[in-house]
This record gives structure tokens, C-alpha cells and sequence, in this order.
């Protein structure tokens, strides 16, 4: 009982100077509100291919291209595959080890009196090992390791996401573009036949050749704009080439930028945002692996128990039948003294698992940001529309009075001229708000973390 009572009692004396695992500092913790900000009304459950509500069929294909081959996505799904084979090496901490070796050798001596010898001998062994995991020090590294690959697992469908949200704001970018290239060309046609009359004015002198140049300078004014927006518009599809993994090209559309449906806000209440999402998952696996870590190296000040045993043969040229050879032994490593190597580590283990903590406080706070800000926008975006829709109504009909009071001869060209920018005006900002509701429409669905990758 001696020999056992003093290990036993060293043990003890180890176990009790081991640190205390900190609790996840309080301050970290989120509680959701009870209902968003800004109150919409949710009509619709988010769709495994959300993104098939703006019914655009070319819009559904660049996405699929661009899921199926965007270097992003490939890149998160190779950090999956590399995170789950550093998870099964870990996993080989739990299990004994079997090696196996054989020597061979062969020599030649000279004996006492003078006779030589020569011998071949052949060892083979077996030799396994495994650790006894009384701390479960293995045991932590295996569930960080496995949390681990669960974020990175998150991660790639937050990648998923976060290119099938840029596709879709891409492609409704792109037939914004071609829709403003229309109304440019439309207005540059309008304006060329004002000019046309403000010419034949001119040439049977009814009016100055200020009239004249001012119709120039408006058409010259409305023509140099086209060139910029066709630049924007191969931009555009040069970057939409890119997220698909294709060099630059033109893209068909499925259809035009009034074609576009909206969707419907998703009903999706703010105690769901944190299940939802993959960028909040991904933080909550990271804080898991932290939290393992520091329990790792908590047990490394804990004493480590490891077993081995061999078996083997020795077979010689000078022995008539092999010998058989085996051992079997154990061993206690316990820390005593590292100069605070292991205390420093555990500090670290433990300031890392708060970093993780906070880190996860700050995703979700943004997470709810995000989706009242998308939320407010949308509704502001809809009264601002509303308001533009009356204002081109107001702006049309003075155009239309200023053009027959011009050709009438009861008011100067510069009324015309003014309300034929005032118009223009309107209607880009009109087709800017709407592009810029239906963009907030998808920002939406990815800040609700869009569907499960599982059902996509």
C-alpha cells in the first residue's frame, strides 16, 4: 500500500494545483429583441433558391454557374476537406498506436582461440503504445479539432452565400445599367428631334442661333453619357464572367430590368436570426474550439499515464529455435516545475477562448444590424419611390406644356430645355431606387442567412 499510496498521493497534489477553467465572460452574451425595428410584413418562408422570386431564368443560370464554379467556394470547400483530415489525425490520440520493425543483421567475429564465425540474425517486433487519457487532455484536442471543422463547414456556406448574393446584385446591376443605356438613347432621340426643329427655325430665321446651340449643346450633353454607361455595362458583365470562374464575356438576359419581380419580405423573427445563419455558426464553432483548447492545456498540467508493450522473436544462424522476446510497461510523466511555460499557455488558451467570445458577441450584433438596416431600407426605398413616381407625373406634364408653349412661340427654348432635364433626371432616379430596393431585397436574404446549404 506504500508503493501505491505515494503515487496516488502525488496525483492528488497535481490535480489540486491544476488552474480553474474561467467561465465565458458575461458580457459576451446577446439576448435577441422581441420583434425587429422596423415592422414589415412577413408573407414568405425563404426558399431553398431564393434567389428564383426575381423570375429571371438567366439570373437563376449565373447563379448556378456561379456556385458551381466560383474559386471562393472551392477555396472554403478545400478548407473543409483539409479541416476534417487534421480532425481524424486527432481523433488517433483516443486509439493505441502499432508498430512494426524488423533488424537484420549479419556478422562476422573472431572468438578466443582464434576461430572465426559468422552469424545472420533476424528480429522482428511488434511494439504498441497508447495513453491513457485520464484527463482527458486527448480528448479536448479531439472536439477542437471537430469544432474546428464544423466552422469551417459554416464558413463555406457563408462563402456560398455571400456569392450567390453578389451574383444576384450583379446581374439586377447589370440590367440597370442596360435599362439606363435605354433611357439615355430614348432621351437622345428626343432631344435630336428638338433639334431638328430648333434648326429649321433657325434656317428661316423665327428664332436666334442661341436657340440652335443650346438644342446642340443639350444633345451633345445627352450623347456623351451613352459611352460611359456601355463601358459600365461590359464592366459589369466582365465581373459577372469572374464570379461564374469564366473569362470576360457578354451574358444573355432572361429578360429586362421591368421584368424583375419583388419578392416577398421573409417571415423570419429575430430569435431565429442566430440558427439561421452561417457566419454566426461559424463563430459559435470557434468559440467551442477555443474553449477545448484551453481545456487542453489545463490538462497539461495534470499528469500523463502511458502504456507500452512489444513482442518479438530473435531469430540466429547460431541458435537452433527462434527466441521468443516481449516486455510490457508504463510510465507516469508529471510536471513539476517548466519555468511558467505551462501556465503562460493556459493564460493564453483562456484570453483566446474570451477573444472567441466577443467575437461571437459581435457577429451576432451585426447579424441584427444588418437586417433592420436591409429592413428600413427597403421601406424607405418604397416611400422615395412613390414620391419620384408623383414628381415625373408633375415633371412630364410641365414638359409637355413648355414644348407647346415653345412651338407656339410663347416661351423661350429654355423652359423646354429645363423641364427635358428636370424629366431625365427623375426617371434615373426613379430606376435608380428601384434597382437599389430590389439590391436590398437580396442583402436582405443573405443577412437572414438565406436557406440551409443542406436543402440549396
Amino acid at each position: 500500500m506504500r508503493r501505491i499510496g505515494l503515487p496516488l498521493l502525488s496525483l492528488s497534489l497535481l490535480v489540486g494545483c491544476a488552474p480553474a477553467l474561467a467561465p465565458i465572460p458575461a458580457a459576451s452574451t446577446v439576448a435577441p429583441p422581441m420583434a425587429w425595428r422596423t415592422s414589415l410584413e412577413g408573407r414568405a418562408e425563404i426558399e431553398p433558391q431564393w434567389w428564383n422570386a426575381f423570375g429571371d431564368p438567366a439570373l437563376a443560370w449565373i447563379v448556378a454557374a456561379a456556385r458551381a464554379n466560383n474559386p471562393d467556394i472551392a477555396i472554403a470547400s478545400a478548407r473543409v476537406r483539409e479541416a476534417r483530415g487534421q480532425e481524424r489525425a486527432s481523433r488517433s490520440l483516443l486509439v493505441p498506436t502499432l508498430d512494426g520493425s524488423t533488424g537484420v543483421s549479419e556478422a562476422r567475429s573472431l572468438n578466443a582461440f582464434g576461430t572465426a564465425s559468422r552469424s545472420l540474425g533476424v528480429q522482428p517486433v511488434f511494439q504498441a503504445a497508447y495513453e491513457v487519457d485520464l484527463f482527458g487532455r486527448n480528448r479536448a484536442q479531439v472536439d477542437a479539432a471537430s469544432a474546428n471543422t464544423a466552422a469551417t463547414q459554416a464558413a463555406r456556406e457563408a462563402a456560398a452565400l455571400a456569392v450567390t448574393a453578389t451574383a444576384v446584385s450583379g446581374y439586377i446591376t447589370l440590367l440597370t445599367l442596360d435599362r439606363r443605356l435605354e433611357t439615355l438613347r430614348e432621351t437622345l432621340g428626343a432631344r435630336a428631334e428638338a433639334l431638328k426643329i430648333a434648326r429649321d427655325r433657325a434656317e428661316v430665321g423665327y428664332t436666334s442661333q442661341l436657340e440652335l446651340r443650346q438644342a446642340q449643346a443639350e444633345y451633345r450633353a445627352a450623347q456623351q453619357q451613352i459611352p460611359a454607361v456601355e463601358a459600365s455595362i461590359a464592366r459589369q458583365e466582365n465581373a459577372l464572367s469572374q464570379l461564374i470562374g469564366e473569362t470576360p464575356r457578354a451574358l444573355a438576359r432572361g429578360g429586362n430590368f421591368a421584368g424583375l419581380q419583388t419578392p416577398a419580405i421573409p417571415a423570419v423573427f429575430p430569435s431565429e436570426l442566430t440558427r439561421r445563419r452561417p457566419d454566426i455558426a461559424q463563430a459559435e464553432f470557434n468559440l467551442a474550439a477555443s474553449d477545448a483548447r484551453m481545456r487542453a492545456a489545463r490538462a497539461q498540467f495534470l499528469p500523463q499515464l502511458r502504456l507500452a508493450a512489444s513482442a518479438g522473436a530473435v531469430l540466429s544462424s547460431q541458435l537452433d529455435d527462434p527466441v521468443g522476446i516481449w516486455s510490457l510497461g508504463g510510465s507516469i510523466l508529471a510536471p513539476f516545475f517548466s519555468g511558467g511555460r505551462l501556465e503562460g499557455q493556459f493564460d493564453a488558451a483562456t484570453a483566446q477562448r474570451d477573444q472567441a467570445a466577443f467575437a461571437y458577441q459581435r457577429t451576432v450584433l451585426t447579424a441584427f444590424r444588418e437586417v433592420e438596416d436591409q429592413l428600413v431600407l427597403i421601406d424607405r426605398l418604397g416611400e422615395q419611390e412613390r414620391a419620384l413616381v408623383a414628381q415625373r407625373e408633375a415633371v412630364a406634364d410641365a414638359l409637355r406644356h413648355a414644348t407647346n408653349r415653345y412651338r407656339a412661340g410663347y416661351s423661350p427654348y429654355l423652359e423646354q430645355i429645363d423641364a427635358q432635364r428636370a424629366l431625365l433626371s427623375v426617371e434615373l432616379a426613379i430606376l435608380q431606387v428601384r434597382s437599389d430596393r430590389l439590391t436590398a431585397h437580396v442583402a436582405l436574404y443573405q443577412a437572414l442567412g438565406g436557406a440551409p446549404e443542406s436543402e440549396a
